[in-house]
């Protein structure tokens, strides 16, 4: 029998519940014409059970019927993809995070007013893609950097805002905010790291000393846990990623030895998946 040692914060934000809930809403009322598109979370043993209840998965606004209600998922979409819905005659469900819909907003706004945009982030990531479709001229006056060394390789300029991806880590915010401020005769620097966030990153880092290595819960496209991964490694805590209770089956060895074990998990893992894993693990 292993002891488990829950990390003070894991699973599920405010935001993705709020988008999961509206969604599984919907399908259990009946509702047979629900649309993402994309992924509405990262993480991929909830979108199947979404999937079953009859959540349809579009890769595109493109292949969107007229008619579908279209729930935008929390990491948001562009202006150009929410105008397309509606033109063709989608109900659009705004479920966006309300912290990706605050850096969207400021992106906007500060670049209205001048500023050369700066985000931080991964430049592939939905948010990032969604804050960047809230630009206009976006390809002028926006550049994405993923550290500290991209920011110092950017050209000086008058005006700079720094926006951050919400799952980013502060500590990488600082250091880049740092780089621009040579780079920029002014510089406004917006914290849009979201609470729930540092929250988990937090928690994390207070299972140093308490446990014997930690398992950490997520899907493996979620940016979240992955942030969570690297400050676990960082803070000399051995980590197991694991997406499903399966994968335990295979990782056998990791736990020999191991008395105490850490739960930690992303903002889009979901509670029943957390249980099942921390069960299993109780009784190994």
């Amino acid at each position: 029998m292993k002891e488990v040692v829950r990390a003070g914060h894991a699973g599920f934000c405010f935001g993705v519940k709020r988008a999961v809930d509206a969604i599984r809403g919907a399908l259990e009322r009946g509702d047979t014409n629900v649309w993402t598109i994309g992924l509405p979370i990262h993480n991929p043993q909830e979108v199947e059970r979404l999937q079953a209840m009859g959540l349809k998965v579009a890769q595109s606004e493109e292949e969107v019927p007229a008619g579908a209600r279209v729930f935008i998922r929390a990491h948001g979409e562009s202006r150009a993809v929410l105008a397309a819905l509606r033109d063709k005659g989608a109900e659009v469900v705004e479920t966006t995070c309300p912290f990706v819909s605050r850096a969207q907003e400021l992106a906007s706004s500060l670049s209205e007013e001048g500023y050369h945009i700066v985000l931080l982030g991964d430049r592939n990531h939905p948010e990032i893609r969604g804050i960047i479709g809230h630009v206009n001229d976006a390809e002028d006056i926006l550049d994405v950097v993923a550290n500290e060394a991209e920011a110092e390789a950017l050209p000086r300029r008058g005006k700079m805002a720094l926006i951050s991806q919400t799952t980013q880590r502060e500590e990488r915010l600082s250091a880049v905010a740092g780089a621009l401020v040579r780079r920029a005769g002014e510089l406004h620097v917006c914290n849009t790291i979201c609470r729930a966030t540092v929250e988990r990153q937090e928690a994390v880092r207070a299972l140093v000393g308490c446990v014997d290595g930690v398992v950490l819960i997520g899907g493996r496209a979620s940016a979240n846990t992955g942030k969570l991964r690297d400050i676990a490694a960082a803070s000399g805590l051995d980590v197991l990623w694991v997406e499903d209770a399966g994968e335990l089956d295979d990782s056998a060895g990791w736990f020999e030895g191991r008395k105490r074990i850490g739960i930690a998990a992303g903002a889009s893992t979901p509670e029943w998946l957390i249980n099942d894993i921390s069960s299993k693990i109780a009784s190994m």
